[in-house]
């Protein structure tokens, strides 16, 4: 069963947790982190990428010359995909590109991503972490007295404004809850920090 010290917010160790084997101590699924990290991505695509139709392009309404007589080939509209300045064929039009993959799937790449973080000596909880208003020189000295610095995650139980604003305004620190852990994140940030309960949570919401 993985262990990780526990730390207070003067960066004094307090004891030790034991975590969940199934949560913590899963096997690291290289693919499902792939699979799952480009279903997230393909979800935040805009996809706002559009051409005109011949019926879109402005224009167009007269017929160019008369249909018969000129020598040249009959055309209705100036505004034919033939023609410069008409419309586009089969152009791309706004459209989504999310898809899903199963949920059993997704969970078991976020605990290949937790464990991977224990493993690798990433993580650190916290005993607790409340703030009775905003105070980003608070959290910058948690940071401090943990020896933490680069991309972290901030990890709570529940939803905390006033950690919320106080974390925002750090370059490379996000704050989130349990709740909305996702494997993009674990990838992209190289430390993870969180509370005692909120490692509860997880391991409440995540296990198989």
């Amino acid at each position: 069963m993985p262990k990780v010290d526990v730390f207070n917010v003067q960066g004094e160790r307090t004891g030790e947790l034991e975590l969940s084997e199934e949560v913590f101590g899963a096997p690291i699924r290289e693919d499902l982190l792939f699979d799952v990290s480009q279903e997230l991505l393909a979800a935040r695509r805009h996809g706002t990428a559009s051409t005109r139709t011949r019926g879109e392009v402005r224009g167009g309404g007269r017929k160019p010359w008369r249909q018969k007589g000129t020598g040249r080939a009959r055309h209705g509209t100036s505004r034919s995909p033939i023609w410069v300045g008409g419309g586009t064929v089969f152009g791309p039009k706004p459209r989504s590109y999310r898809y899903h993959l199963p949920k059993k799937v997704r969970r078991a790449a976020l605990r290949s991503a937790l464990s991977s973080k224990v493993s690798e000596n990433n993580m650190t909880v916290l005993e607790e972490l409340s703030m009775a208003q905003p105070k980003t020189r608070e959290i910058v000295g948690i940071m401090k007295s943990l020896n933490l610095d680069g991309k972290v995650l901030l990890v709570t139980a529940r939803e905390d404004a006033n950690i919320y604003k106080s974390s925002r305004n750090i370059q490379g620190l996000k704050a989130v809850i349990a709740g909305q852990l996702n494997v993009l994140d674990l990838l992209s940030y190289e430390r993870v920090i969180m509370t005692k309960d909120a490692v509860a949570r997880v391991e409440e919401v995540f296990a198989s």
